[in-house]
């Protein structure tokens, strides 16, 4: 079963593919954060693997949120971190698949 990403997480995947081509993602910035942007931004529907993906990638890179150029407003942003982060689909998509359970028995 796909899971169908909300329209905040799109969003912020949109954001995301705006930054990547004016060049904000930094050299590090992998191909696939390009695909998982681009996915999320056009809306289609993510496997149950994605979303595991997308769990372990908030959960390692919850610490990013303190850097330097994260928050609106504040000096160098958006950081390579920041473009990262809504790529995966930002705060929106932490909590979206925060609460996919897949462990659970349909």
């Amino acid at each position: 079963m796909g899971h169908r990403p909300p329209k905040g997480v799109q969003e912020a995947a949109q954001r995301a593919v705006r930054w990547i081509e004016d060049g904000k993602a930094g050299k590090g910035f992998t191909d696939t954060g390009r695909r998982r942007a681009s996915q999320l931004a056009g809306g289609s529907e993510v496997s149950d693997d994605v979303v595991r993906k997308m769990q372990a990638y908030f959960a390692r890179h919850s610490v990013d949120k303190d850097a330097k150029g994260f928050s609106h407003g504040s000096e160098g942003f958006p950081s390579p971190g920041r473009v990262a982060w809504d790529a995966w689909g930002g705060d929106p998509g932490e909590r979206w698949v925060g609460g996919i359970d897949l462990d659970k028995d349909d």
